[in-house]
């Protein structure tokens, strides 16, 4: 077969800071899957989007090439309309386990793809693995049925998901390309909007923990793939929200599993069950779906019963003890104070360190591993106060764990403790 481009002269274009043709762009997408542009011109490529940019249209046209490299979902006949949402990442981050089935519980449909952990960021399939049974791949006619019976769904995305993506997501890991915003955004709406979801809610971490680090940034993300969702007819709002502290009181597997049943309980921490109320409300609205408080369904068992009919349809049993790690550590103040510092980057560097994440993406995960922290930034604690808890099977891990989480929990003077950023900071989109 004859190509209609060189991939060169797309690199060079691209370089001299030239838009891109929408012919160009549909032909370098697909000639890089099927193989005919070569690793080392996508990494250049990457390379010249991430230090001159691409406008909308670009953005747009890319984001749809990545999406017609495979095929796209579709749920019919469920009698209810159908919401998403993803989260960008962070430490204790195990907002998505209470919230499909709460909003299941108040009459949407949650088709909800998830993925694993990397670095000190926790995965949701990693931490659902933690129950005993429970499946994370499904094939499409399984997700539709679990949807349709249960009304949420959270599994694996399959290999025919924007193919694309797949492939020039490995590569920008290993080019220094990952930053790019147009590429990080078209990498997540693909997945997306290939999805079939009526309606997406987004929720943009930013702090120490999470992958946005600079607001400004995170905002400059989000308005991005909030356009490309309305350029491809999906309802897209997104949520700007803080990762300088890391959320709930765990950060781990099995122990986030634990911390989640709290919320669907009707307790847990406050701020989990803040930010999971508010991500509640804002997928009702945007289907449309009015009059219902999801804190109702979360006090009254409502949320509950779908979690636990989630778990089952995909294998996994809800009254199962969960793992517990082999060992434990307690990490208690040397002095009296007020804790002056709670990062979340550093708690999540613990945790991963203790077993609960991976630094490649074939590593294994132990289900009991993680830490769990007993005071919040701004409290007064006593010389001798547990601050922290660490679990992990392998006891010669403790050492850097607690090297990591000297500097991430810090007892201190009052006048010393740092500023915390709102849960909420901003929302982009309808």
């Amino acid at each position: 077969m004859t190509e209609r481009y060189a991939a060169v002269d797309v690199i060079v274009a691209k370089r001299d800071r030239r838009e891109l043709t929408d012919d160009q762009i549909d032909w370098v997408v697909d000639a890089y899957t099927r193989g005919v542009v070569a690793d080392e011109q996508m990494s250049s490529l990457a390379m010249a989007i991430l230090l001159n940019g691409m406008n909308r249209r670009e953005i747009s046209r890319w984001t749809g090439a990545m999406i017609a490299s495979g095929e796209r979902m579709s749920f019919p006949g469920l009698g209810r309309p159908t919401v998403d949402k993803h989260s960008t990442g962070g430490v204790g981050d195990k907002i998505t386990l209470p919230l499909a089935p709460l909003v299941a519980a108040c009459g949407a449909a949650v088709p909800q793809l998830s993925g694993r952990g990397l670095g000190h960021t926790g995965g949701t399939l990693d931490k659902l693995e933690s129950i005993p049974g429970w499946r994370a791949l499904l094939s499409n006619d399984e997700m539709l049925g679990v949807l349709r019976d249960v009304g949420a769904v959270i599994c694996a995305a399959g290999d025919g998901l924007a193919p694309a993506d797949k492939k020039l997501y490995a590569l920008r890991d290993v080019t220094g390309t990952v930053e790019a915003i147009p590429l990080i955004a078209s990498s997540i709406m693909s997945k997306k909007i290939a999805e079939g979801a009526s309606a997406l809610v987004l929720d943009v971490k930013t702090g120490s923990g999470a992958f946005m680090k600079d607001p400004a940034l995170a905002r400059e993300l989000a308005s991005t793939m909030v356009q490309l969702g309305d350029d491809a007819g999906v309802h897209t709002t997104a949520l700007i929200t803080a990762m300088d502290v890391p959320l709930g009181r765990t950060a781990g597997n099995a122990i986030e599993v634990e911390e989640s049943l709290e919320i669907l309980a009707g307790g847990g921490p406050a701020d989990v069950r803040e930010l999971t109320l508010t991500l509640a409300r804002v997928m009702l609205e945007s289907v449309g779906i009015d009059g219902t408080d999801p804190a109702d369904a979360l006090d009254d068992g409502r949320a509950m019963d779908a979690w636990k009919a989630m778990i089952r349809a995909q294998g996994g049993d809800p009254e199962a003890a969960l793992p517990v790690a082999a060992e434990s550590h307690e990490v208690r103040a040397v002095r009296s104070g007020f804790v002056t510092r709670l990062d979340a980057y550093g708690v999540g560097v613990a945790a991963w360190r203790l077993g609960a994440g991976r630094a490649r993406k074939e590593d294994a995960v132990q289900a009991g591993a993680g830490v769990r922290w007993h005071v919040g930034q701004g409290d007064r604690v006593e010389a001798g106060q547990l601050l922290a808890t660490l679990y992990t099977d392998t006891p010669e891990r403790f050492p850097a764990a607690m090297a990591d989480l000297a500097n991430a929990i810090v007892v201190g003077e009052a006048a010393d403790i740092v500023e915390r950023l709102p849960l909420v900071i901003d929302r982009v989109g309808r």
